[in-house]
Formats: structure tokens, C-alpha cells, sequence
């Protein structure tokens, strides 16, 4: 079903940031960006940017613009809700899970008890089409070995997984059901807000930059795309899919939802992150719990990065942009000149991709630029987050460093602060201090997984021609 044809009147629409030329013969845009040529009938078939399928061809085409990230699925019916049971795995948290359940009214639900101190015990029956299971573990297995279990008990075709410490919005799950319109597709996730917004400075930063809200855009879920992975926390799947992939990876306390998503994109199923579907989540805002857990996600980029090779890299970019950024880092003229010329070797090396279309040197002027700014911003969060500890001893030893390090650090938060800003969240400043405090609790997390597991991959930047 993976390979299936998208269905009559599926419809997509291109991406707002994808740009055209050549009378839409050649469209750039996506994560990572990328250039797809069409012939000029499928050229034709999108008109203003819509295509709706009514027949094989268009499928076809439907088909690569949504692989190729450039296109965004608009469908038109979807499984109904009583084809879904909830899973909800759960330890030591009866207080979310009494949340939770009356937001699942209507719904099949089956809760894992992972091992809890007081077991929980089967709450009331929620109507006629739900109803609430209880299963438990006497000893703790692990949040991967719950959701697997509650899995193995369904019998629809669909499971949706929330943690019992997240309460689902009106919508959720019939915003999510519509993609699963397209038989090729395996998960769809929501977009993770914050159950109470409101709150101290921590609470604020963390409802503007929690490590679980994946933003506003919607898109395709793959490794170096935009959206790389889906956090488990909240998450709708086509149970069969699941079951052909061996479900979550029970050996891993840390990282199993990412390890789960790029197992199943390797697989040739499709995934999709679906921002107008909100679950809101019960952050951690006690300094101590919000630190640890920071450092907790870091420890899971070696585990990954031994799966999945190549998956993980703290930047991925081309020779010629890396070397681009060091030669202008020197701040010389020697260096500047150098800088351009690289940039210069780069437009004539993409120009002759499209020497035979229509005004190829501003094609391959409009990927270098992109290009550029997308290994700045990786270069600076690598500095700040992924390196850091590197950044500190240079610093320490080199004044140049020390004063390039101190702006890129002030700048990287700054930009940050300005692409994450709420109403009523923090100021720049207090943003910018919790930001470097957040880098520096995943960056530690990072290098202590990688002494644990002995292993420099997920430190490896990966450089391609």
C-alpha cells in the first residue's frame, strides 16, 4: 500500500516558499532545499499551484510533488473515528491520566500501566463506543514496550499514542484522520502546544521553544528535512505499518519515537506533521526537571547515530559553503576574497545544471544564496549547541575566537528570540539566557552519549561536493 496510487480528487498545493521559473517547468524550495524539473503538461496540471487527481497521470504527479517536499496534501475524505484506538501509556501519573480520559470521550482506550508503585485501576466506561481498558506491566518495561503493547491489543486499523501527560484540542484527531486518505501514508502527528502557557520565565520560554512543538508549518517528516522526526508524546499511525516495521524499539529508553519515524520513511511509507492539529503538553518548568530533561534528549543522538548512519550529523553541507564560512570567519581581505570565489565556483558548478532552461545563472544565484544562509544558521547552532564545548576551549585560547564566538552566540539567540516570539513571552534577553542554557544541557547530554557509547558519529559533520 506504500506504493499505492493517490485517490481520485486527492488534491496538493505547492508550498507558499517554493519559488518557479521557467513558466513552472522547475521548482525550488523544500527541506533541504531542492530543484525538481517537470515536463510540460505536469507543469500545466498545477496552474496556480493546485492539483487535484483525476486520473493515473496526475497521480504520478501529485505523487513526486509531495515527495519531493515541495507540495503539501490537501484531502478530501478520511477514515472515521470509531477506526481508532488511543493508547496511553502510563507510570506513576494518575493525575494526567485522569486529565486525559474525559478529552477521549466517544473513543477506544488502552492504558498500559508500565509498572506504576500503585497499579491504576480500570476507570468507568465512556459512553458506547468507548471505553477504557487497563493492561499492566508489573515492572517497569519502558514507554517503548507500553505503546508496543497497547498496539499488539487493538484491533483497528489505526492507533493513536498520547502520554498521559498531555491533554488532546477539539479537532485533533479528525484534523490528523485525512491524510491517512493516502494509502502511502503510515503517521501523522500533531503540533505539541503548552497545556498552561502561562507562567514564570521558564514556563514562557518553553511555551515559545519546547524541544516537543515542531512549529506552525506543515510538511513531510525525514531525516534533514525541516521537521526530522515526530515526538511520541502525541501521535496517530496506521497500525499495520507499524506492525510491519516491528513497532518501537524497546531496547531504546531515549530516541525510540525518532529511531521509529526513519525506520518507517526507510521502509517507503510516508509520514506528515500536521500543525493544525493541537495536543497540549504539561511541560517540565522546574529548573532542575527542565535541565535534566534537555540532557536526557541529547544522550539519545549515539543510539541513533549507530542505527542509522549518517542520520545524525550536527551540520550537513556542502565543502564549498563550509569553506565558504571559514575563509570569511578569518575577517581578512585575503579571506573575503576567498570567500567569494568559492561562492563564485558554486554558481558556475549549479549553472551548468540548468544551462537549458530559461535564466540559469539566477537559478543557480538563488541555491548558492540559500545555501549560504543555511550553513551560517547550522554553523552557528552547531557552535552554540552541538560544539560547545569545543567553542569554549578556542574561545579560551584565541581572542579572535572568543570575540566570534560572543557574536554568533548573541546573534544565533537573538534571531532565535525573533522567529519564536509569542504574545507575552519573554524578551530577548531572557530569551537569549534561556536559549544558551537549553544548547548547553543538549550539547552535554550530546558528548556524554557519546563517551557512554563510544562513538563520534552523531559529532561527525557530514560535508558532500
Amino acid at each position: 500500500m506504500r506504493h499505492a496510487r493517490l485517490p481520485d480528487g486527492f488534491g496538493v498545493r505547492l508550498d507558499p516558499t517554493v519559488r518557479t521559473f521557467s513558466d513552472g517547468r522547475v521548482l525550488i524550495g523544500g527541506s533541504p532545499t531542492r530543484m525538481l524539473k517537470l515536463a510540460p503538461t505536469a507543469a500545466a496540471m498545477i496552474g496556480d499551484g493546485y492539483l487535484r487527481v483525476v486520473d493515473h497521470q496526475s497521480a504520478e504527479v501529485a505523487r513526486r510533488l509531495l515527495d519531493s517536499g515541495v507540495a503539501n496534501p490537501r484531502p478530501m475524505s478520511s477514515p472515521p473515528n470509531q477506526d481508532v484506538t488511543v493508547v496511553v501509556p502510563v507510570k506513576d501519573n494518575v493525575a494526567g491520566l485522569n486529565r486525559l480520559l474525559p478529552a477521549l470521550h466517544g473513543l477506544r482506550v488502552i492504558v498500559v500501566d508500565d509498572g506504576s508503585e500503585v497499579p491504576v485501576t480500570t476507570p468507568p466506561v465512556q459512553g458506547e463506543r468507548g471505553g477504557v481498558q487497563v493492561i499492566r506491566h508489573d515492572v517497569a518495561r519502558g514507554p517503548a514496550a507500553a505503546r508496543n503493547t497497547g498496539m499488539a491489543e487493538a484491533t483497528t486499523g489505526f492507533v493513536a499514542f498520547l502520554d498521559s501527560d498531555v491533554v488532546p484540542r477539539t479537532g485533533w484527531l479528525e484534523a490528523m484522520l485525512g491524510h491517512f486518505s493516502d494509502p502511502a501514508v503510515a503517521m501523522v502527528a500533531p503540533r505539541i502546544v503548552a497545556l498552561a502557557p502561562e507562567g514564570g520565565s521558564l514556563a514562557r520560554y518553553e511555551h515559545a521553544r519546547s524541544s516537543l512543538d515542531l512549529g506552525r508549518k506543515e510538511g513531510p517528516v525525514r531525516a534533514g528535512g525541516a521537521v526530522s522526526y515526530v515526538p511520541s508524546a502525541a501521535m496517530l499511525v496506521r497500525k499495520r505499518a507499524l506492525e510491519d516495521t516491528g513497532g518501537f524499539d524497546e531496547s531504546m529508553r531515549v530516541a525510540e519515537d525518532v529511531d521509529l519515524c526513519w525506520r518507517l520513511h526507510e521502509a517507503g511509507w510516508r509520514l506528515r506533521y500536521e500543525p493544525v492539529a493541537h495536543v497540549a503538553h504539561d511541560h517540565r518548568v522546574a529548573f532542575r526537571k527542565w535541565f535534566g530533561r534537555k540532557m536526557f534528549y541529547g544522550t539519545g543522538a549515539a543510539p541513533l547515530a549507530s542505527r542509522h548512519r549518517g542520520l545524525v550529523p550536527p551540520l550537513a553541507m556542502s565543502v564549498w559553503t563550509m569553506l565558504a564560512w571559514l575563509l570569511a570567519a578569518t575577517g581578512t581581505r585575503i579571506g573575503f576574497v576567498g570567500a567569494l570565489a568559492t561562492q563564485a565556483v558554486t554558481v558556475y558548478r549549479l549553472r551548468r545544471t540548468f544551462g537549458d532552461l530559461d535564466r540559469p545563472t539566477r537559478i543557480a544565484t538563488v541555491l548558492a544564496i540559500q545555501g549560504m544562509a543555511g550553513g551560517a544558521w547550522q554553523l552557528a547552532s552547531a557552535m552554540c549547541r552541538h560544539y560547545w564545548p569545543v567553542t569554549v576551549l578556542a574561545a579560551l585560547c584565541s581572542t579572535r575566537v572568543r570575540r566570534i564566538a560572543l557574536t554568533v552566540a548573541v546573534a544565533e539567540g537573538a534571531v532565535d528570540w525573533w522567529t519564536h516570539r509569542e504574545p507575552g513571552g519573554l524578551g530577548p534577553v531572557r530569551h537569549l539566557a534561556y536559549k544558551r542554557l537549553d544548547d548547553l544541557a543538549y550539547g552535554t547530554g550530546l558528548w556524554r552519549g557519546a563517551i557512554v557509547h563510544r562513538s563520534r558519529a552523531a559529532l561527525t559533520p557530514r560535508l558532500t561536493r
